[in-house]
Formats: C-alpha cells, sequence, structure tokens
C-alpha cells in the first residue's frame, strides 16, 4: 500500500540541498536508482481550458515571498531501490482529494510499477523545485494537482521504464522491443526471463534517459480510468496518519491562543497571575493582538486562558456591523465598475423598448471555512534555525513568513508537512503560522510549543468568502432569447492582496471568474467590477470566483426562462448550441434525473426540481437538485444527480467522492452558511451556530462521468459551485419564490 513518509537527510545536509543533489538521474547512496524530472517541461495545449487558474495568484505570491522563483530546476524525483520500492517526491499536499492516490497512478501507469510498491514523500518547501506548472508555484488548491501533473508524471515514469528494459535488454542480449513491463518486473516471453525493478536499477542508473519516451495510449491504460480505493484510507481510520495538530515532540509545551475579536484591535490586560496560579500552566505570551497560554497540555493551557481573561481596545472597527457593510456594498454597486468584457452594446440594448428587461440583486454571504482540523502550528525556535510542524497548501509562504519574523535565513526554516484536515481554500493562508512564530519568538522556555487553537477561535478569526452584491439586467426579444446581458459584480479583491500584478486594469480575475466567460450565446454582453473592501479579511473558499458566479448566472438564466414561460432546461439547450460539451452535460444530468416528469407527491409539503450547468476549473457540469419544502418553510433535499465531463477520469471513485462531497459542502453553505458581525465581532462560533449538513439530512448524490479522452480537469471545486444554483431553482419550482439571497434558511414563507 502507498505510504507517506518524511524525505531524509543527505549527508547530513538540509532537505532543500539534500533535493539538488538528487535531481539527476544517477545512483542513490546505498544503491539504486534516481530519476529528476522537471513538472514544467511539459507545456500544456489545451483548447477551451483555463491555463491560468484564480489560485496562480498564490503562486506569484510565493515568487515573491521567496528567493527561490518557481521553475527555474528540476522539480520533483523519482527514487527506486534495489527492495523495488519505488519513492515519488509529491509536491502537492493531500487534503482528501485524493491526490495521494492520483498521483502514484499516474507514476504507475506509465513505469509499469506495482501500485502497492509506491512510497511517497512529502516535499519540502522549496518554490525552485516543487513548483506546480498551472499555478506557478508550490501551492495545492484550484484543482490543479492532476491538471498539473498528468503529462510530466507520465512522462517521467515512461522514462524510468525506458531505461531499466533497456537495461534488461543489454543484460540479456536481446531486443528491448521485445521486452514488457507488468507489475514492477520486466519480462522477455521469448527466453522465459524476468527480473524485477530493484534488480536492474544499479545497471539503470549508468543508462541514458530517453528523451522523448511514447507514453501509452488511453485503450492500454491499465490503472488509469480504473476505480481504486484510497491508498490513504486505512492509515486515516486507524489513526496512524498524522496531521499538523497531532505533532509530538520532545519537551513540547502547549499553548491555547486568543486574538482580538475585532480585526485591528489589541490587547489591553492580561491577568498573568491568575493564569499562572493554574496548575500546569507555565508562562503566558503576548504581541499586539493576541495572547497565548503555555500549558503542560491543552487542559492547563485552556484553563489558564480562561483565568488570563483578556480584555480588548476594539480600535476603528468596534462599530463594524454586517448591516452596515452591506449599506456601504449596495451603494458602491450602483456605481460603475470597471470593465472586464464588453461585446456588442449591450447597455445601449437594454434600453431599447422591444422585448422585455428583467432586472435583478442577488448577494452572497460571507462564510467561514470551518475546517475539521481547527488551525495549529508547532514551532521550534532555536538562535540558528526554526523548525514548523503543521498543515499548509502553501510551505514556501509558510517559510518566508517564518524567516521574516524571526530573521532567519530561508533555509534555516524547514516545514514538516502533514495530511490537513481540511483545506478548503483556508489552508492557503498563514496567519496561524505567523502568529504562532511571533508568539514563540516571546517564549523564555525554549522548547517546542503547540499552538492550537479552538473551534471557536477558528471560525471567529477565519479569513472569509467574501461577501459579494450583484446586479443583473437582461433584455429578451420577442421569442424570449436573451439579446443583452449585464453583470456588475462588487465585493473584495482577494488578487490585490496575493499578486497585485494580477489586478489589471481594475479587474480582479478570480471576482467575474464564472460571470466573465458565459457559456450561453448572447450577442451584447458587458461585465463590470467594482472593489470594496470590508473591514474582515477575505480569501479563497472552495470554488473561489464560480462559487458566487455560477449561483448568480444559473439562478438569473432561470429567472429568465420563466420570464419567457420557458422549460429551464430547453431553454438553456437553445443557447449552448457553441458549447456542446456543455450541452451534453445538461442533456445527460437531465436525462438520468428524468427531467419532464412530475416528482412523486411528498404529503403535506411542497415539491420540485431545479438545474444548472457551468464550465469551471476544466470540467463540464451540471446537476440536478430535488427538494420539498415543508409547511414552516423547511427545505430538504432529497436527492441530486450529477453529470460531470472532467476529461479522462483517472480515478472515477475519487471524482464521485469530490462532487458528493463538494456538492454536500455547497448545500450546507448554501441552506445556512454565513457569518455575521455585531460590534466588529463574528457572531458565529461552532457549529451549533455555523450548521453544516447531517448525516440524515443528507440528499442521495448521483454521479454521472462522461466518458472522455481528453487531458483531465479538476474535481475538487466544481461540485460546491454548481449545487447553489441548482437548489435555489429547485426552490422556486417548489414555491414560486425566487432565491436572490443566500442562505435560503428562514428566507421562506409559510405555506
Amino acid at each position: 500500500m502507498t505510504e507517506l513518509s518524511r524525505p531524509p537527510a543527505v549527508d547530513g545536509l538540509p532537505d532543500s540541498e539534500a533535493r539538488r543533489r538528487f535531481m539527476r538521474l544517477g545512483a542513490a547512496s546505498g544503491g539504486g536508482l534516481l530519476l529528476g524530472f522537471s513538472l514544467f517541461g511539459c507545456k500544456r495545449q489545451e483548447e477551451n481550458r483555463q491555463e491560468k487558474p484564480s489560485e496562480s495568484a498564490v503562486g506569484q505570491a510565493t515568487d515573491r515571498a521567496s528567493a527561490q522563483p518557481a521553475g527555474l530546476a528540476q522539480d520533483a524525483f523519482i527514487r527506486i531501490g534495489r527492495d523495488g520500492i519505488v519513492t515519488l517526491i509529491v509536491h502537492k499536499v493531500e487534503m482528501g482529494q485524493g491526490t495521494f492516490t492520483a498521483m502514484p497512478m499516474l507514476l504507475a501507469e506509465e513505469l509499469g510499477a506495482d501500485l502497492s510498491k509506491v512510497k511517497l514523500e512529502q516535499a519540502p518547501a522549496n518554490n525552485k523545485l516543487y513548483a506546480d506548472p498551472l499555478l506557478g508555484g508550490q501551492v495545492t488548491g484550484g484543482s490543479t494537482s492532476v491538471r498539473g501533473a498528468w503529462k510530466p508524471l507520465r512522462e517521467a515514469g515512461a522514462m524510468v521504464r525506458g531505461v531499466l528494459v533497456a537495461a534488461a535488454a543489454k543484460q540479456w542480449n536481446v531486443d528491448a522491443g521485445e521486452c514488457a513491463v507488468v507489475a514492477g518486473t520486466v519480462t522477455h516471453d521469448a527466453s522465459g526471463r524476468s527480473a524485477h525493478f530493484g534488480e536492474l536499477v544499479d545497471a539503470a542508473a549508468k543508462m541514458e534517459l530517453p528523451k522523448n519516451p511514447a507514453l501509452k495510449d488511453a485503450a492500454q491504460f491499465t490503472l488509469i480510468g480504473k476505480p481504486h480505493k484510497r491508498l490513504d484510507s486505512p492509515s486515516k481510520c486507524d489513526g496512524t496518519a498524522l496531521f499538523g495538530i497531532d505533532a509530538r515532540l520532545p519537551g513540547m509545551l502547549v499553548a491555547a491562543v486568543t486574538a482580538s475579536p475585532v480585526v485591528g484591535g489589541k490587547l489591553a490586560t492580561v491577568d498573568e497571575q491568575k493564569a499562572l496560579a493554574v496548575p500546569g500552566v507555565r508562562e503566558i505570551l503576548r504581541i499586539d493582538n493576541a495572547v497565548a497560554v503555555v500549558g503542560e497540555h491543552m487542559w492547563a493551557a485552556r484553563k489558564g486562558l480562561e483565568a488570563a481573561a483578556p480584555t480588548w481596545n476594539d480600535g476603528a472597527n468596534g462599530n463594524v456591523s454586517t448591516a452596515s457593510i452591506v449599506a456601504d456594498m449596495m451603494k458602491v454597486s450602483s456605481g460603475e465598475g470597471a470593465v472586464a468584457r464588453d461585446v456588442g452594446g449591450a447597455l445601449r440594448k437594454l434600453d431599447d423598448k422591444g422585448g422585455r428587461r428583467i432586472d435583478a440583486v442577488y448577494e452572497v454571504p460571507f462564510l467561514a471555512h470551518a475546517t475539521m482540523e481547527p488551525m495549529n502550528c508547532t514551532v521550534d525556535l532555536k538562535n540558528d534555525g526554526c523548525d514548523i510542524w503543521c498543515g499548509t497548501q502553501v510551505p514556501v509562504l509558510a517559510q518566508a513568513a517564518a524567516a521574516k519574523l524571526t530573521g532567519l535565513g530561508e533555509g534555516q526554516v524547514r516545514v514538516h508537512n502533514f495530511y490537513l484536515g481540511g483545506g478548503f481554500g483556508r489552508r492557503l493562508e498563514v496567519d496561524y503560522v505567523a502568529q504562532a512564530v511571533a508568539l514563540a519568538k516571546t517564549a523564555k522556555s525554549g522548547k517546542p510549543l503547540k499552538f492550537v487553537w479552538t473551534r471557536e477561535e477558528d471560525i471567529q478569526h477565519d479569513m472569509y468568502r467574501p461577501y459579494y452584491v450583484d446586479r443583473l439586467s437582461a433584455r429578451l426579444d420577442d421569442k424570449g432569447r436573451p439579446q443583452a446581458w449585464f453583470h456588475r459584480v462588487t465585493g473584495s479583491s482577494i488578487m490585490a492582496r496575493f499578486a497585485p500584478p494580477a489586478v489589471k486594469d481594475g479587474i480582479d480575475p478570480d471576482a467575474v471568474e464564472g460571470a466573465r466567460d458565459l457559456p450561453y450565446a448572447i450577442p451584447d454582453l458587458r461585465v463590470e467590477y467594482v472593489r470594496h473592501e470590508p473591514p474582515i479579511p477575505t480569501a479563497f473558499w472552495r470554488g473561489v470566483g464560480p462559487t458566487h458566479n455560477i449561483f448568480v448566472v444559473e439562478s438569473f438564466i432561470d429567472e429568465l426562462a420563466h420570464a419567457a414561460k420557458q422549460d429551464p432546461v430547453a431553454y438553456r439547450r437553445a443557447l449552448l448550441e457553441k458549447s456542446p460539451r456543455t450541452l451534453g452535460v445538461l442533456n445527460l444530468a437531465a436525462q438520468k434525473a428524468g427531467w419532464g416528469r412530475p416528482l412523486k407527491p411528498i404529503a403535506g409539503r411542497r415539491v420540485g426540481r431545479g438545474i444548472s450547468c457551468q464550465f469551471a476549473f476544466g470540467t463540464y457540469m451540471a446537476q440536478v437538485c430535488e427538494v420539498s419544502v415543508g409547511p414552516d418553510g423547511e427545505v430538504k433535499v432529497h436527492r441530486v444527480v450529477c453529470a460531470v465531463d472532467c476529461g479522462q477520469a483517472v480515478n472515477p471513485d475519487t471524482i464521485t467522492a469530490q462532487m458528493e462531497g463538494g456538492i454536500v459542502f455547497g448545500l450546507s453553505a448554501a441552506l445556512w452558511g454565513e457569518i455575521t458581525l455585531d460590534k466588529g465581532r463574528v457572531q458565529q462560533s461552532n457549529f451549533g451556530d455555523y450548521r453544516v449538513m447531517r448525516m440524515n439530512e443528507s440528499p442521495t448524490v448521483e454521479v454521472h462521468l462522461v466518458t472522455s479522452r481528453d487531458d483531465p480537469g479538476g474535481i475538487g471545486e466544481p461540485g460546491t459551485s454548481g449545487i447553489a444554483p441548482a437548489l435555489a431553482n429547485a426552490v422556486f419550482a417548489a414555491t414560486g419564490q425566487r432565491i436572490r439571497k443566500l442562505p435560503i434558511g428562514g428566507q421562506l414563507k409559510k405555506a
């Protein structure tokens, strides 16, 4: 079974320097074969695919933060030992999306390895060696892991297979073309000879790599496209899998942390005497906006922090509320915005007198990530170095933040990454790492310190999905087809914080993703963006820009279909003549859901069915949602049918699981998810008031994959971005009440 282990040190050198020594084909210390290869060596040329996802801004940020520009050197390697074990250094992190199964599948497919004998090592923080080709930095996000590694990992496997076969053929004095590779063994049927990889690696290490290895045709795949169980599941079930919160070091102390409840607030008072009187409390740590109590164990630290009873000076944001933020956004959204796209004369045509004009305003709330594993970071700070144990999607940014705070060089800061207990974009941020290092600097114990946020601290000090206000207008002709479309997006700019150069002509590309390029044939179209920064931090959230824009666009398309007195599916079909793959998933979802057939009545409840379709993250998808609404307005989701065209499926089981998880994640947000503020303070604190869908509330989810040989698209985020509009459209079908503001919970009128 695939195993995750830590990269070993080499000749006593730091990890980053050791990696540089491995970046070649040659003999490993103790015997074996090493291959360095470049993920940047494969240029993707895909029609209708987004080359630079929004999270590429994070990659640009790693470039700015690091002295190691991305992509200037080899950035991964494979090692095969004399025991036949294949080791792959993984440049991505595993946070539940299946990366640590898909990556070895890609390699093993072309290498001909036994998948059970592939071992993984988590790459250290090194932007120069381990950057993602699509994101431009050492980042996990944007549903890019498989998309970025699809060809490079297969090519690397084919190269290694080539030298292993050549080594065997030379030993046996036979033609290499007569040899085959199966399950980690090279065979020559004519002579009956065979040798496993470990017996060939020393000879193979002395041979030249093939320059243009032939890749398998899809019809030859034995692993890719076949369902495989997650290789990390056993360790996560038996408790041996390690997450950041599991870090254990000799002599380690534990710290409970709390920060100012108001952004910009400062620490005023701490009752150190009472805190130190708690048994097991060792030390009180302070910085400007936070305090930590260090204890021999978590209970002592928590009770000590409670006794410390910190107070705060709120500062300028002490009177901020959700109402004040939204009022400001409504005001600025009425003005002109920067033009993201302008085709034809949409503004002029909207004012024409023919046909019918439809106007709408949509709102989506701030959302927390609420990962199952709250933020945590363990720090061992010495005069000559700093070690950090955490789960992060951006190890280079974590390294850079620690280096800046401590004054150490990047090579003196070592980031030990773990499995992530949920990311959803939250661990693209390093605020929790910076806070931990800043507090550790003030410690006197000299011992490793583990800083752990409570669930309440985690939700109330998140980096939130932006609040958006969207103004839309359309002009329909006498047949009900949209002739002009206008969409103005108002919200904060995450890109401006991560990568200011990405914001060009006033446009944040993430904020308008899913709005700027529609699959529908509309002659005149104009999309604008108004940047408005609220006084709370905002960040990428699972599904990023499309999460909000697909909801708005697909809900408004439904509004137009209703105004035209046409079936929502038929209406979309007529507008998708130039997007056959979108049309394909629309038709598949409708057919599998039984669109057009009446839903089975449920006594005392109103029933309805809604649909959405999209192209995002390189994947085409449509969803049909079936709901019932009770007399009290409560919504129950019974069934979701999801049709997915994500190109070549690597592991169909993972795709199904990601759609199921993404849909439930998105349903939780659409039904109940909302972060609100009063007096500058986030009002939600735990899953009691930041509700997530329970198992007994979850619908049946059916996932149907389109067979395709195109390069893979992303699967981690599309399910989340597509479910909210399908749900809202189903609610309208059931009740006649249009949902223009999320969350839905509490909005619906009683029957």
